[in-house]
């Protein structure tokens, strides 16, 4: 069998490689994989609250896998998606916060959004323009960005915008808010899941028609296949590089809707609990692609919540580690692939 037709399967032994690993970790600790594996799955996709619970948490995923994976078309790793999704969140809740009580949701829904995506593209174009300009890695400067996002919302959160005695910003007006399932739905599921899923969904969908259906999506995407050859068929390499970074930001920046729009109504520190971070994974196990990224968000997301719901079985910790199992296999198995194909 050709490296070529065992590589779509890559993702899929990735996952069964950390799981069957989690299992051998699992029972090292004293406990059954089955029984844990069983409660986890029974605590989220048979119960309406756990379903809903990893739909939120899948729901940010979607957004910070994007970001990762539409620079990573044009060969940028985008390693800041956490400090871009806390500007965004931060921008978000200073917006909807200074709106007047009544504004129409019309006008504050889009301004709050809208805000989110700027103090996110932004925050990623820094890190674009230092590579154009300057040949600036990077990773390097995207991850630094991190630490200096998360400085400046902390600062800021403290001295100037926390209501007084708490360690959040004032509640955004209503009409930013987006409701829950259980508001729109009738449902009883009691959870944080809320509308911002649309938006993750139309984000996906936009994304891979850009990318495959459209004229710049083709040459985003030759870009990153081939920069000098991009050049000399006339396409702007350098265009296309700053914005990859500014889209992959906007979308971090979008995660805000699903946190502070739909989720606390307020920014507060550790509101993006490393979904940024994750968000790598996910773009990595789903191979850059939007469509996948989906399937991809909903495994990290059981993995998150389904982790919290097994607790008293095994430490979360476990969980953590099948998630960097799965990364590490997903990188390792193309590599072996390729050594077993050579000889």
């Amino acid at each position: 069998m050709s490296r070529k037709t065992l590589e779509p399967f890559v993702p899929t032994l990735s996952v069964i490689f950390a799981l069957a690993a989690g299992s051998l970790i699992i029972a090292a600790t004293g406990s059954d994989p089955v029984s844990v594996y069983g409660k986890m799955f029974r605590s989220t996709f048979t119960t309406g609250y756990g379903t809903g619970q990893v739909i939120f948490r899948a729901t940010t995923l979607v957004m910070t896998g994007l970001a990762v994976a539409l620079p990573f078309k044009v060969r940028l790793f985008n390693i800041g998606v956490e400090g871009q999704l806390l500007m965004g969140s931060f921008a978000a809740a200073l917006c909807g916060s200074s709106l007047p009580q009544d504004t129409p949701a019309l006008l504050a829904l889009p301004a709050t959004l809208l805000s989110a995506m700027v103090a996110g593209s932004f925050w990623a174009l820094i890190a674009g323009w230092l590579k154009v300009r300057y040949g600036v890695n990077e990773v390097i400067s995207s991850i630094m960005l991190n630490f200096i996002a998360m400085g400046i919302t902390g600062y800021l959160l403290t001295t100037r915008f926390a209501v007084p005695s708490t360690v959040h910003t004032p509640t955004i007006a209503e009409g930013c808010q987006l409701p829950g399932f259980d508001a729109v739905s009738g449902l009883s599921w009691h959870s944080p899941a809320n509308l911002s899923v649309l938006l993750a969904i139309c984000a996906t969908v936009g994304a891979a028609i850009l990318l495959y259906a459209t004229r710049y999506g083709y040459a985003m995407i030759a870009s990153g296949l081939s920069p000098e050859a991009a050049r000399h068929a006339g396409i702007n390499t350098t265009a296309h590089t700053l914005s990859a970074m500014a889209l992959g930001g906007a979308i971090a920046g979008l995660g805000a809707a699903n946190l502070v729009l739909g989720y606390k109504h307020w920014f507060e520190a550790g509101l993006t609990s490393g979904a940024g971070f994750m968000g790598i994974a996910v773009a990595l196990l789903a191979g850059a692609h939007p469509l996948w990224i989906v399937f991809s968000a909903l495994l990290f997301g059981w993995l998150d919540y389904g982790g919290l719901s097994v607790n008293t079985m095994v430490p979360k910790d476990i969980f953590m580690m099948v998630q960097g199992l799965t990364i590490l296999a997903i990188i390792a198995f193309p590599a072996l692939l390729r050594n077993r194909m050579k000889n």
